[in-house]
Protein backbone atom coordinates (compact mmCIF):
# COMPACT_ATOMS: atom_id res chain seq x y z
CA UNK A 1 0.00 0.00 0.00
CA UNK A 2 2.73 2.41 1.35
CA UNK A 3 4.92 1.55 -2.23
CA UNK A 4 1.61 2.29 -4.70
CA UNK A 5 1.15 5.89 -2.87
CA UNK A 6 4.63 6.90 -2.82
CA UNK A 7 4.54 6.05 -6.36
CA UNK A 8 1.74 7.86 -7.50
CA UNK A 9 3.30 10.69 -5.45
CA UNK A 10 6.26 10.63 -6.63
CA UNK A 11 4.82 10.02 -10.73
CA UNK A 12 1.97 13.00 -10.35
CA UNK A 13 4.59 15.60 -9.02
CA UNK A 14 7.45 14.46 -11.06
CA UNK A 15 5.27 14.66 -14.40
CA UNK A 16 3.51 17.71 -12.98
CA UNK A 17 6.76 19.61 -13.10
CA UNK A 18 8.62 17.65 -16.01
CA UNK A 19 5.71 18.83 -18.19
CA UNK A 20 6.99 22.76 -18.27
CA UNK A 21 10.64 22.24 -19.42
CA UNK A 22 9.95 19.56 -22.02
CA UNK A 23 7.12 21.91 -23.25
CA UNK A 24 10.18 24.55 -23.56
CA UNK A 25 12.13 21.98 -25.35
CA UNK A 26 9.62 20.68 -27.54
CA UNK A 27 9.33 24.52 -28.81
CA UNK A 28 13.13 25.09 -28.98
CA UNK A 29 13.79 22.28 -31.41
CA UNK A 30 9.97 22.38 -33.10
CA UNK A 31 8.14 19.55 -32.22
CA UNK A 32 4.66 21.02 -32.64
CA UNK A 33 1.86 19.57 -34.15
CA UNK A 34 0.19 22.13 -36.20
CA UNK A 35 -3.59 22.37 -37.19
CA UNK A 36 -5.09 20.39 -39.82
CA UNK A 37 -7.80 18.61 -41.35
CA UNK A 38 -7.81 15.85 -39.12
CA UNK A 39 -6.72 17.79 -36.31
CA UNK A 40 -9.20 19.34 -33.46
CA UNK A 41 -7.03 22.28 -32.39
CA UNK A 42 -6.59 25.58 -34.04
CA UNK A 43 -2.91 26.43 -33.33
CA UNK A 44 -0.01 25.14 -33.21
CA UNK A 45 0.80 22.66 -29.91
CA UNK A 46 3.71 21.47 -28.41
CA UNK A 47 4.42 18.02 -28.53
CA UNK A 48 6.85 15.58 -26.23
CA UNK A 49 4.71 15.21 -23.38
CA UNK A 50 4.88 12.11 -23.43
CA UNK A 51 8.37 12.43 -22.52
CA UNK A 52 6.72 13.50 -18.93
CA UNK A 53 4.86 10.87 -18.49
CA UNK A 54 7.77 8.40 -19.46
CA UNK A 55 9.94 10.61 -17.05
CA UNK A 56 7.61 10.37 -14.01
CA UNK A 57 6.67 6.78 -14.44
CA UNK A 58 10.48 5.46 -14.28
CA UNK A 59 11.39 8.19 -11.61
CA UNK A 60 7.88 6.74 -9.77
CA UNK A 61 8.95 3.12 -9.92
CA UNK A 62 12.78 3.59 -9.11
CA UNK A 63 11.94 4.87 -6.01
CA UNK A 64 9.79 2.52 -4.78
CA UNK A 65 10.69 -0.30 -5.92
CA UNK A 66 13.71 -2.34 -4.96
CA UNK A 67 14.57 -5.86 -5.45
CA UNK A 68 13.50 -8.52 -8.16
CA UNK A 69 10.19 -6.58 -8.66
CA UNK A 70 12.44 -3.75 -9.81
CA UNK A 71 14.27 -5.74 -12.03
CA UNK A 72 11.31 -7.12 -13.88
CA UNK A 73 10.19 -4.03 -13.75
CA UNK A 74 13.20 -2.31 -15.74
CA UNK A 75 12.67 -5.49 -18.22
CA UNK A 76 8.97 -4.61 -18.92
CA UNK A 77 10.47 -0.66 -19.18
CA UNK A 78 12.59 -1.60 -21.97
CA UNK A 79 10.16 -2.57 -24.35
CA UNK A 80 8.15 0.43 -23.24
CA UNK A 81 11.07 2.46 -24.00
CA UNK A 82 11.36 1.28 -27.61
CA UNK A 83 7.41 1.94 -28.43
CA UNK A 84 8.14 5.69 -26.92
CA UNK A 85 11.23 6.39 -28.67
CA UNK A 86 10.10 5.45 -32.02
CA UNK A 87 6.44 7.16 -30.93
CA UNK A 88 8.67 10.31 -30.59
CA UNK A 89 10.62 9.23 -34.21
CA UNK A 90 7.55 9.46 -35.83
CA UNK A 91 6.09 13.01 -33.91
CA UNK A 92 9.50 14.42 -35.57
CA UNK A 93 8.67 13.04 -39.01
CA UNK A 94 11.53 10.70 -38.86
CA UNK A 95 10.22 6.99 -39.44
CA UNK A 96 7.14 5.68 -41.73
CA UNK A 97 4.00 5.91 -39.74
CA UNK A 98 3.89 1.65 -40.00
CA UNK A 99 6.96 1.32 -38.70
CA UNK A 100 5.17 1.59 -35.54
CA UNK A 101 2.52 -1.30 -35.89
CA UNK A 102 4.63 -4.01 -37.95
CA UNK A 103 8.58 -3.54 -36.00
CA UNK A 104 7.75 -1.54 -33.21
CA UNK A 105 4.80 -2.64 -31.77
CA UNK A 106 5.43 -6.38 -31.85
CA UNK A 107 9.15 -6.05 -31.23
CA UNK A 108 8.46 -4.57 -28.21
CA UNK A 109 5.55 -7.52 -26.95
CA UNK A 110 8.82 -9.84 -28.02
CA UNK A 111 10.58 -7.72 -25.09
CA UNK A 112 7.41 -8.38 -23.30
CA UNK A 113 7.81 -12.05 -23.34
CA UNK A 114 11.17 -12.22 -23.24
CA UNK A 115 11.02 -10.48 -19.46
CA UNK A 116 8.89 -13.70 -18.70
CA UNK A 117 5.34 -11.98 -19.07
CA UNK A 118 2.85 -13.74 -21.02
CA UNK A 119 -1.28 -14.31 -20.67
CA UNK A 120 -2.21 -17.38 -18.73
CA UNK A 121 -5.77 -17.38 -20.43
CA UNK A 122 -4.95 -20.95 -21.90
CA UNK A 123 -2.13 -22.48 -20.01
CA UNK A 124 -4.95 -22.84 -17.43
CA UNK A 125 -7.45 -24.88 -19.81
CA UNK A 126 -4.25 -26.65 -21.67
CA UNK A 127 -1.66 -27.39 -19.77
CA UNK A 128 1.74 -27.75 -21.33
CA UNK A 129 3.25 -26.26 -24.71
CA UNK A 130 0.37 -26.07 -26.32
CA UNK A 131 -1.65 -24.04 -24.03
CA UNK A 132 2.28 -21.99 -23.55
CA UNK A 133 1.82 -21.69 -27.29
CA UNK A 134 -1.16 -20.11 -27.31
CA UNK A 135 -0.90 -17.61 -24.45
CA UNK A 136 2.21 -16.52 -26.47
CA UNK A 137 0.66 -15.56 -29.66
CA UNK A 138 -2.33 -14.14 -27.45
CA UNK A 139 0.30 -11.83 -25.44
CA UNK A 140 1.78 -10.81 -29.09
CA UNK A 141 -1.58 -9.67 -30.11
CA UNK A 142 -3.01 -8.20 -27.76
CA UNK A 143 0.03 -6.17 -26.84
CA UNK A 144 -0.19 -5.03 -30.04
CA UNK A 145 -3.36 -4.22 -30.25
CA UNK A 146 -3.80 -2.74 -26.93
CA UNK A 147 -0.90 -0.05 -27.82
CA UNK A 148 -2.37 0.87 -31.32
CA UNK A 149 -5.49 1.41 -29.33
CA UNK A 150 -4.16 3.68 -27.43
CA UNK A 151 -1.72 5.59 -30.44
CA UNK A 152 -5.01 6.71 -32.22
CA UNK A 153 -6.32 7.44 -29.06
CA UNK A 154 -5.02 10.94 -28.45
CA UNK A 155 -7.07 13.25 -30.50
CA UNK A 156 -8.70 15.47 -27.59
CA UNK A 157 -7.15 17.01 -25.17
CA UNK A 158 -7.29 15.31 -22.20
CA UNK A 159 -8.75 12.24 -23.54
CA UNK A 160 -5.78 9.98 -23.33
CA UNK A 161 -4.26 10.76 -20.41
CA UNK A 162 -7.58 10.40 -18.25
CA UNK A 163 -8.62 7.42 -19.97
CA UNK A 164 -5.63 5.77 -19.27
CA UNK A 165 -5.32 7.33 -15.80
CA UNK A 166 -8.87 6.01 -14.86
CA UNK A 167 -7.69 2.52 -16.19
CA UNK A 168 -4.88 2.60 -13.73
CA UNK A 169 -7.07 3.20 -10.90
CA UNK A 170 -9.23 -0.07 -11.59
CA UNK A 171 -5.85 -2.12 -12.30
CA UNK A 172 -4.20 -0.85 -9.20
CA UNK A 173 -7.72 -1.84 -7.29
CA UNK A 174 -7.60 -5.36 -8.26
CA UNK A 175 -3.84 -5.91 -7.92
CA UNK A 176 -4.02 -4.83 -4.23
CA UNK A 177 -7.47 -7.08 -3.88
CA UNK A 178 -4.98 -9.87 -5.08
CA UNK A 179 -1.86 -8.85 -3.17
CA UNK A 180 0.11 -8.04 -6.50
CA UNK A 181 2.60 -5.15 -5.38
CA UNK A 182 4.52 -4.64 -8.79
CA UNK A 183 1.22 -4.34 -10.57
CA UNK A 184 -0.11 -2.19 -7.98
CA UNK A 185 3.05 0.32 -7.81
CA UNK A 186 3.23 -0.06 -11.40
CA UNK A 187 -0.23 1.36 -12.10
CA UNK A 188 -0.46 3.79 -9.28
CA UNK A 189 2.53 5.21 -10.56
CA UNK A 190 1.11 5.47 -14.29
CA UNK A 191 -2.10 7.14 -12.51
CA UNK A 192 0.15 9.85 -11.09
CA UNK A 193 1.70 10.59 -14.13
CA UNK A 194 -1.01 10.56 -16.42
CA UNK A 195 -2.61 12.76 -13.63
CA UNK A 196 -0.20 15.12 -13.60
CA UNK A 197 0.42 16.00 -17.07
CA UNK A 198 -3.48 16.46 -17.42
CA UNK A 199 -2.72 19.45 -15.52
CA UNK A 200 -1.15 20.95 -18.93
CA UNK A 201 -3.27 18.75 -21.55
CA UNK A 202 -7.39 19.29 -20.20
CA UNK A 203 -8.94 21.22 -22.20
CA UNK A 204 -7.76 23.97 -23.41
CA UNK A 205 -4.25 21.98 -23.63
CA UNK A 206 -0.66 23.95 -23.79
CA UNK A 207 1.09 20.53 -24.92
CA UNK A 208 0.08 16.87 -26.65
CA UNK A 209 1.61 14.19 -25.43
CA UNK A 210 2.19 12.79 -28.91
CA UNK A 211 2.60 9.12 -30.19
CA UNK A 212 5.10 9.07 -28.20
CA UNK A 213 3.36 8.98 -24.81
CA UNK A 214 -0.23 7.42 -26.72
CA UNK A 215 2.18 4.63 -27.15
CA UNK A 216 3.49 4.68 -24.00
CA UNK A 217 0.86 4.64 -22.00
CA UNK A 218 -0.96 2.03 -24.38
CA UNK A 219 1.82 -0.93 -23.68
CA UNK A 220 1.98 -0.21 -20.28
CA UNK A 221 -1.68 -0.91 -20.09
CA UNK A 222 -1.49 -3.51 -22.41
CA UNK A 223 1.26 -4.97 -19.75
CA UNK A 224 -0.89 -4.55 -16.17
CA UNK A 225 -3.70 -6.18 -18.24
CA UNK A 226 -1.43 -9.21 -18.76
CA UNK A 227 -0.19 -9.11 -15.50
CA UNK A 228 -2.99 -8.27 -13.40
CA UNK A 229 -4.34 -11.54 -11.70
CA UNK A 230 -7.56 -11.07 -10.05
CA UNK A 231 -8.82 -13.27 -7.59
CA UNK A 232 -13.13 -13.75 -8.95
CA UNK A 233 -15.71 -15.75 -7.58
CA UNK A 234 -16.03 -17.22 -11.28
CA UNK A 235 -12.77 -18.54 -10.74
CA UNK A 236 -9.49 -18.39 -13.37
CA UNK A 237 -12.85 -18.61 -16.43
CA UNK A 238 -13.62 -15.35 -15.56
CA UNK A 239 -10.49 -13.50 -14.16
CA UNK A 240 -9.53 -12.70 -18.32
CA UNK A 241 -12.86 -10.46 -18.79
CA UNK A 242 -11.46 -8.23 -15.38
CA UNK A 243 -9.12 -6.69 -17.78
CA UNK A 244 -11.18 -6.34 -21.03
CA UNK A 245 -13.36 -4.30 -19.20
CA UNK A 246 -11.06 -1.98 -17.81
CA UNK A 247 -9.73 -1.36 -20.81
CA UNK A 248 -13.00 -0.91 -22.16
CA UNK A 249 -13.28 2.44 -23.32
CA UNK A 250 -10.47 1.87 -25.36
CA UNK A 251 -11.94 -1.06 -26.89
CA UNK A 252 -15.40 0.41 -27.80
CA UNK A 253 -13.59 2.91 -29.49
CA UNK A 254 -11.47 0.92 -31.60
CA UNK A 255 -14.36 -1.15 -32.43
CA UNK A 256 -16.62 1.88 -33.63
CA UNK A 257 -13.82 3.11 -35.75
CA UNK A 258 -12.89 -0.36 -37.13
CA UNK A 259 -16.59 -1.10 -38.36
CA UNK A 260 -17.34 2.46 -39.54
CA UNK A 261 -14.10 2.69 -41.43
CA UNK A 262 -14.59 -0.96 -43.00
CA UNK A 263 -18.03 0.00 -44.00
CA UNK A 264 -16.95 2.63 -45.75
CA UNK A 265 -14.10 0.83 -47.01
CA UNK A 266 -10.64 2.37 -45.31
CA UNK A 267 -8.09 0.95 -43.38
CA UNK A 268 -8.81 1.37 -39.35
CA UNK A 269 -5.65 1.85 -38.38
CA UNK A 270 -4.53 3.44 -41.53
CA UNK A 271 -7.09 6.04 -42.30
CA UNK A 272 -7.30 9.51 -40.41
CA UNK A 273 -10.69 11.15 -39.53
CA UNK A 274 -12.51 12.99 -36.66
CA UNK A 275 -14.93 9.63 -36.50
CA UNK A 276 -13.82 8.80 -32.99
CA UNK A 277 -15.91 8.47 -30.32
CA UNK A 278 -14.57 11.49 -28.95
CA UNK A 279 -15.31 13.25 -31.60
CA UNK A 280 -19.15 12.23 -32.17
CA UNK A 281 -20.00 12.86 -28.74
CA UNK A 282 -18.05 16.74 -28.69
CA UNK A 283 -20.89 16.73 -31.91
CA UNK A 284 -23.67 15.51 -30.27
CA UNK A 285 -23.12 17.67 -26.85
CA UNK A 286 -21.44 20.23 -28.72
CA UNK A 287 -18.54 20.49 -26.34
CA UNK A 288 -15.18 18.68 -26.15
CA UNK A 289 -14.75 18.91 -22.62
CA UNK A 290 -17.83 17.28 -22.28
CA UNK A 291 -16.86 14.53 -24.39
CA UNK A 292 -13.99 13.51 -23.04
CA UNK A 293 -15.53 13.99 -19.31
CA UNK A 294 -18.38 11.14 -21.16
CA UNK A 295 -15.43 9.01 -21.59
CA UNK A 296 -14.05 9.38 -18.42
CA UNK A 297 -17.76 8.46 -16.54
CA UNK A 298 -17.74 5.57 -19.39
CA UNK A 299 -14.31 4.50 -18.27
CA UNK A 300 -15.80 4.55 -14.77
CA UNK A 301 -18.82 2.55 -15.52
CA UNK A 302 -16.76 -0.56 -17.36
CA UNK A 303 -14.08 -0.71 -13.83
CA UNK A 304 -17.35 -0.91 -12.07
CA UNK A 305 -18.96 -3.37 -14.32
CA UNK A 306 -15.38 -5.22 -13.99
CA UNK A 307 -15.59 -5.22 -9.88
CA UNK A 308 -19.29 -6.43 -10.29
CA UNK A 309 -17.85 -9.38 -12.29
CA UNK A 310 -15.18 -10.03 -10.16
CA UNK A 311 -17.83 -10.59 -7.85
CA UNK A 312 -20.24 -12.91 -9.42
CA UNK A 313 -20.01 -17.08 -10.09
CA UNK A 314 -19.04 -17.95 -13.21
CA UNK A 315 -22.63 -18.04 -15.31
CA UNK A 316 -23.77 -14.51 -14.02
CA UNK A 317 -20.29 -12.89 -15.08
CA UNK A 318 -20.79 -14.20 -18.58
CA UNK A 319 -24.56 -13.36 -18.94
CA UNK A 320 -23.40 -9.88 -17.72
CA UNK A 321 -20.71 -9.17 -19.95
CA UNK A 322 -22.53 -10.58 -22.63
CA UNK A 323 -25.42 -8.09 -21.93
CA UNK A 324 -22.66 -5.54 -22.03
CA UNK A 325 -21.33 -6.35 -24.89
CA UNK A 326 -25.33 -6.10 -26.85
CA UNK A 327 -25.40 -2.70 -25.60
CA UNK A 328 -22.08 -1.65 -26.72
CA UNK A 329 -22.79 -2.97 -29.76
CA UNK A 330 -26.39 -0.91 -29.93
CA UNK A 331 -23.89 1.76 -28.95
CA UNK A 332 -21.97 1.74 -31.95
CA UNK A 333 -24.78 1.89 -33.93
CA UNK A 334 -26.52 4.55 -32.63
CA UNK A 335 -23.49 6.41 -32.69
CA UNK A 336 -22.45 5.74 -36.46
CA UNK A 337 -26.05 8.13 -37.07
CA UNK A 338 -24.41 10.43 -34.75
CA UNK A 339 -22.87 13.60 -36.73
CA UNK A 340 -19.32 13.63 -37.77
CA UNK A 341 -17.04 14.93 -40.03
CA UNK A 342 -16.28 12.23 -43.28
CA UNK A 343 -12.62 12.48 -44.77
CA UNK A 344 -11.05 10.65 -47.29
CA UNK A 345 -7.92 8.18 -46.83
CA UNK A 346 -4.65 9.52 -46.60
CA UNK A 347 -1.36 8.55 -45.98
CA UNK A 348 -1.22 9.17 -42.30
CA UNK A 349 -3.11 7.42 -39.57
Amino acid sequence: MNAGLIAFAVGLIASLGLTVPVRQLAIRVGMVDRPGPRKVHLQPMPLLGGLAIYLGVLIALLVSLDGPALTQTLGIFAGATLVAAVGILDDRGLLHHQVKLFAAMPAAAIILLASGVRTQVFSSIWPGRAGVWADTVLTLIWVVGVTASFSIFDHMDGLCAGVAAMASLFFAIFALQSGQLLVSTMAAAVMGAAAGFLRWNFKPAKIFMGDGGAMFLGFLMATLAVKLRPVTSGGRGVAWLVPVFILGVAIFDTTLITISRSRRGFLPFTTPGKDHTAHRLSNIFDSQRRAVLALYALGAIFGLLALAISHLPEVLAYSLAAVTTILALGAIALLEHAPYERQPATKRA
